[in-house]
């Protein structure tokens, strides 16, 4: 995923109530779904952030030098300058990126389909 080419915010912005209503008519279903996603998207930049770091690792014998290693802080640079994960749920959620499916609504079609197979 580019997370450089999402356009969300990198500060924070006030956002109007009514947009996220209009997105899932629950303030707080909204708040729930832009929460998971933002987890899923802080997981997938740690995983990306990780793989390029252990190309840095040092073993037990280069610990004794220390130095400083400019493409390893130009990488944490750039993942600092990244938009925040929530900046980015938050984006998708107002774009209709997001597939939101109701659990609750799955369960019970299926208990009626139960129900009705029974009969």
């Amino acid at each position: 995923m580019k997370f450089k080419n999402t356009g969300a915010e990198k500060t924070t912005v006030t956002h109007n109530v009514n947009d996220f209503l209009e997105k899932t008519d629950n303030i707080f279903r909204a708040v729930s779904v832009m929460a998971k996603r933002s987890g899923q998207i802080n997981q997938k930049m740690k995983e990306e952030l990780m793989e390029k770091l252990e190309e840095f690792a040092l073993n037990q014998e280069q610990l004794d030098e220390v130095f400083e290693n400019q493409e390893q802080i130009a990488v944490s640079r750039f993942y600092e300058s990244l938009p925040k994960p929530w900046a980015i749920a938050m984006k998708e959620l107002l774009n209709d990126e997001i597939y939101m499916r109701d659990t609750n609504i799955d369960s019970s079609e299926e208990n009626i389909e139960e129900s009705q197979n029974d009969a």
